[in-house]
Parts: C-alpha cells; sequence; structure tokens
C-alpha cells in the first residue's frame, strides 16, 4: 500500500462527511457538488469535469473523456455510485492518471454503508 499523503488524507476526511451528511443512495452529481462546495470551504483549489483528450502518435483525440475532479492538478478524483468497484473502475482511473500526467487518484464510491470502506487511492 501506497504511504499515506496529508492532502489525500484530507480530501477523503471532506468526502467522509459529505457521506456522513446525506448518505448513500444519491447520484454522482450530488456529490461531486457536495464535495467541491467541501474542497472550496477548505480552500483547495480545483476544477470539475476536466476534459481528458487522448493522444495517439501526433493525433489529439477528443472522445468526451472526463475527470470528475482535479484537486490542486494533483490528485484526480473519480466518484461512483454503483453497487460495487469493478476492476473496470481501477484501469478507467489509472488510464486518467497516466494521461493527465497526475501521479495520485482517488477511487470513491459513495454507495456504501461507511465511505471509508468505499474509497481506493493509486499512485503512479
Amino acid at each position: 500500500m501506497p504511504p499515506r499523503d496529508p492532502l489525500t488524507d484530507r480530501i477523503i476526511g471532506l468526502a467522509i462527511e459529505v457521506h456522513r451528511v446525506l448518505g448513500p443512495g444519491l447520484l454522482e452529481s450530488a456529490y461531486e457538488e457536495c464535495l467541491c462546495y467541501e474542497l472550496t470551504q477548505a480552500g483547495f483549489p480545483h476544477r470539475r469535469q476536466v476534459p481528458l483528450p487522448v493522444l495517439y502518435k501526433e493525433v489529439r483525440l477528443d472522445c468526451g473523456y472526463r475527470m470528475d475532479v482535479v484537486v490542486d492538478e494533483q490528485v484526480v478524483i473519480e466518484l461512483k455510485t454503483g453497487e460495487k468497484l469493478a476492476p473496470l473502475h481501477d484501469a478507467q482511473l489509472l488510464t486518467y492518471l497516466r494521461l493527465s500526467g497526475c501521479r495520485v487518484g482517488l477511487l470513491m464510491n459513495f454507495n456504501v454503508p461507511v465511505l471509508k470502506d468505499g474509497v481506493k487511492r493509486f499512485v503512479l
């Protein structure tokens, strides 16, 4: 397991607060909105729905990929509200990290009783 990181620890804490207040069962967009509110209140620069082009050889392909939230141009957050996380979700986040140049990612599934059980941290 990668060593703990104060920035991701703080982001996870903010996400836990959102989950504590809202609980499971809402759409991803609701959790995204509330997490971004918490990030703003905590003073973290962030961007939502960040376009992510695919670079293939010398061609830039705007295929419609979007990263849910990017915090401080360092951490990619991918939000989910599914029954459970699947290996495909891991692969998606790892690809977003590789294409974006960010090294750290958080995969968060808000559809769990306790959010810490729905969070996975990745480091390239």
